[in-house]
């Protein structure tokens, strides 16, 4: 064989040649083991005496294109200790050279196992091919299977979510050391008991960063009641918000009442708007009946059973959250309304004109979209207030309201000074989510107490007793550099990993992939 390098450079440490043959697409090498004795696995005894040998078929890194297997001259010894129920055993080559009836190398499983580990199965075994890896989807994730080592670092502090293995039906735990910035378990479910046991073998604990649902409070202060808990604080100002569109939608009858004293003409309506507001009226008339049943002292489950509507809706209504007449659908426009509104307050009122800035700025939309959204702002400029006849949506309002005065349209200003004026309980709301979100942001804790006295009389007084019953995990996440977005960012990496898989993601396969390696 003619080449520019030893062929002994390509065999392990240890082992010897004896010939070696080369065909177009395999380079064969046959090759021994030096040593002149062989350890008993059972006894460890050192044996001189050679029973036998066979030859083992090994695979290795390929080499200039083409594949490389090993033949492997093995021999058999035999054990002389009397006591040993072993009489004849294999060669062993030791686990970093070769495994014991392993077909690849150790260093070939090895990359095999990153392969794997990077790509899932299908994608790695077409890779695979290229590299003239002869190895299919199942034995990379087999390999990788069989490489899973738990991480056995102590771990101080860590962030607790759930995550949906399908949205709506099945839900897992995962759990993130937050000080190595890694996973460390990924738990079949979320249910409590799950939970505590889990923390229960982990007493090295001292912080958890968990949300305020899911039951992970709980569950710590039961299995580590000395454990400082954190509660995150993206989700504290995402439930603030929440907690202020639910005000809003509770005072959206006060609201339609003040902006449309007149009622609505179904002959002025177009036929989609016409089938929404008969949608609207036969909800009214659910709500109403639901209303009168909680009136009476009925329980939410005894309604469910009368109405046979859904737990959570029922629980909607006797909460008194309404729902708007008509919905408005999400536009590609959405995306670039702070754009338009800067370009027409600088005076471009033509729509073409529009269209063409913002395709500039990699708006995909067509030119209807933009044309059509002149024409309703030329109308909402020339509104004054006692034309208002179309009342915004919930999440509009709310989103008017937590907007900057100075970043509104003068038809939208206009909107919010009247719900205001109408609805001075809605501006109280407005106002305290304001403060709590000034006081996450500022980390100033002596507003807390302050915050919660004043909530508990307001249209948020539901948020305001939570904030109250979990005080101390948001005392600790307004003071505590700790926080969950961490384990946010790795809920993203594990369900990308998940898809990649292609149905393929078992428990133990998440947890080969994802919990571990750096």
């Amino acid at each position: 064989m003619q080449a520019n390098f030893r062929i002994s450079s390509l065999v392990p440490p240890g082992m010897a040649v004896h010939s070696a043959d080369l065909s177009s697409d395999k380079l064969v090498l046959k090759i021994s083991g030096t040593a002149v004795r062989g350890s008993c696995p059972l006894c460890g005894h050192a044996s001189r005496r050679v029973h036998s040998q066979y030859t083992r078929r090994v695979c290795d890194y390929p080499c200039s294109g083409r594949g490389v297997e090993f033949q492997i001259i093995t021999r058999r010894f035999v054990c002389d200790v009397p006591q040993c129920s072993r009489r004849i055993f294999a060669e062993r080559f030791g686990e970093a050279v070769l495994a014991d009836r392993s077909r690849r190398t150790a260093r070939l499983d090895g990359l095999v196992y990153q392969l794997g580990l990077a790509l899932g199965g299908k994608p790695a075994a077409r890779l695979s091919r290229r590299l003239m890896l002869p190895v299919s989807n199942d034995t990379l994730l087999r390999v990788v299977r069989r490489h899973t080592r738990a991480p056995t670092e102590p771990l101080n502090v860590v962030g607790i979510d759930d995550w949906a293995w399908r949205r709506n039906y099945r839900y897992g735990s995962i759990v993130c050391d937050l000080e190595r910035r890694c996973i460390v378990a990924l738990l079949p479910d979320r249910e409590m008991a799950t939970v505590e046991a889990w923390l229960a073998d982990h007493p090295s604990i001292t912080v958890v960063s968990r949300d305020r649902g899911g039951g992970y409070g709980e569950a710590t202060a039961r299995a580590l009641p000395n454990t400082m808990q954190v509660a995150d604080r993206w989700h504290l100002m995402e439930n603030a918000s929440g907690a202020f569109l639910d005000a809003v939608r509770k005072s959206m009858r006060d609201i339609r009442r003040s902006m449309s004293p007149s009622t609505v003409k179904p002959d002025l309506l177009t036929r989609a708007e016409r089938i929404q507001y008969e949608g609207y009226l036969r909800r009214e008339e659910v709500n109403k009946a639901i209303t009168a049943m909680k009136d009476e002292g009925l329980s939410l489950k005894e309604i469910v059973r009368r109405t046979a509507i859904s737990r959570g809706t029922v629980r909607k209504i006797a909460r008194g959250i309404q729902n708007d007449v008509f919905r408005v659908r999400e536009s590609s426009l959405d995306a670039y309304l702070p754009i338009l509104d800067a370009l027409w307050i600088e005076g471009c009122h033509n729509g073409a004109e529009l269209w063409r800035r913002l395709q500039a700025r990699g708006f995909r939309g067509s030119l209807r979209v933009v044309t059509e959204w002149t024409t309703r702002r030329r109308r909402a400029d020339r509104l004054c207030l006692t034309d208002l006849q179309r009342v915004p949506s919930a999440r509009k309002i709310a989103r008017m309201m937590t907007t900057n005065r100075n970043n509104l349209t003068r038809t939208d200003a206009v909107i919010v000074a009247n719900i205001e004026k109408s609805v001075p309980a809605l501006a109280t709301a407005r106002t305290l989510l304001d403060r709590f979100q000034t006081m996450i942001r500022k980390r100033n804790i002596s507003d807390l107490s302050p915050w919660i006295s004043d909530a508990k009389s307001s249209l948020i007084a539901s948020f305001g007793n939570g904030v109250s019953k979990d005080i101390d995990a948001i005392r600790n996440a307004i003071e505590q550099p700790w926080s969950s977005g961490q384990v946010e960012g790795q809920i993203n990496k594990l369900k990308m990993v998940k898809r990649q898989m292609y149905g393929r993601a078992k428990i133990d396969l998440l947890q080969a992939r994802l919990v571990g390696p750096s």
